[in-house]
């Protein structure tokens, strides 16, 4: 079985109408993978809200306090592209409480899937991009509480460049970082992970899989993690709103597959989160978010 993470609260978001963000496709790919029979009721967990105690580990707890207590400033929320909301709070907290859970049953079962996470743009000081609280970082170093974990690889695959991810983990030499990503879109500025592939714009599917297969190949010889956190962004896909290479849906699951493969091969537990996707169509979206689903079942069953 491979244990699915999800929480009611990760779509209930109200969001201005002609908002980006599609805050309910959490839901909908939950009905999804349900519908099609891509996941079953039994394999669903939801995790417990995160604290401002746990939280302050990776961000600074004056920040943590104003976020949850609704009094950061609005050029602060203006940043983060979210009006401040009670509901807003809930799911931000269950969020990255779920990816730790994923991690979590990642090492026990040797995968583990998230319907959210990927926030990697979340710094240690502020939010950006959608991202509020870093919940890669957060459960990374919380993962290395645990026995037999003393190095986790983020391999992030996001269309976007983890510049949070970067800054956060610069000072914990037992967290790797690799960002995967295309060179001309947000953010502007980048940071400097461990590891940063730059791809041109309008890069298609084999050159982007021969840069995925050959780079986690690296890191697992190189690093030998003993958890793997992977960010299976599909806003790499050619229609996505706010990506700009050109990798087709079959591309999104041969590229899934590969890395869970690659873990599985050498024994390494994947925590994997759903990462970024835009478009106005919930039910392409369903479609290329589920690939990471369907990869890991195929890779599983094997």
């Amino acid at each position: 079985m491979i244990p699915l993470i999800y929480h009611a609260s990760y779509s209930k978001l109200a969001l201005p109408s002609k908002h980006r963000f599609p805050s309910t496709k959490y839901r909908y790919l939950y009905q999804y993978l349900l519908e099609q029979k891509i996941a079953s009721q039994s394999q669903f967990f939801a995790s417990e809200k995160v604290t401002q105690n746990q939280l302050a580990s990776i961000h600074c707890p004056n920040y943590v306090r104003g976020f949850i207590t609704g009094t950061l400033d609005t050029k602060s929320m203006r940043r983060i592209g979210f009006p401040w909301s009670e509901t807003l709070v809930e799911r931000t907290l269950y969020s990255v409480a779920g990816t730790e859970l994923t991690c979590l049953k990642a090492i026990e079962y040797g995968c583990a899937i998230h319907l959210s996470g990927g926030y990697h743009h979340a710094h240690h000081e502020f939010g950006s991009g959608f991202c509020i609280f870093n919940d890669m970082s957060y459960a990374a170093l919380q993962a290395l509480k645990q026995p037999n974990i003393e190095t986790v690889l983020i391999f992030d695959c996001d269309v976007h460049q983890g510049d949070g991810t970067a800054t956060i983990t610069t000072v914990f030499d037992d967290i790797i970082t690799c960002s995967i990503h295309c060179q001309q879109n947000f953010p502007a500025r980048k940071q400097q992970s461990n590891y940063d592939i730059e791809l041109p714009r309008g890069t298609t599917d084999k050159q982007y899989l021969e840069t995925v297969q050959q780079a986690l190949a690296y890191l697992i010889r190189l690093h030998q993690p003993d958890l793997i956190i992977y960010d299976a962004g599909v806003d790499i896909h050619a229609d996505d709103n706010l990506g700009y290479l050109d990798i087709s849906t079959t591309g999104i699951f041969v590229r899934d597959e590969d890395v869970i493969q690659q873990a599985k091969s050498a024994e390494i537990p994947i925590a994997c989160v759903i990462g970024g996707g835009y478009s106005n169509d919930k039910d392409l979206l369903n479609i290329r978010h589920s690939q990471l689903f369907l990869a890991a079942n195929t890779v599983w069953s094997e």
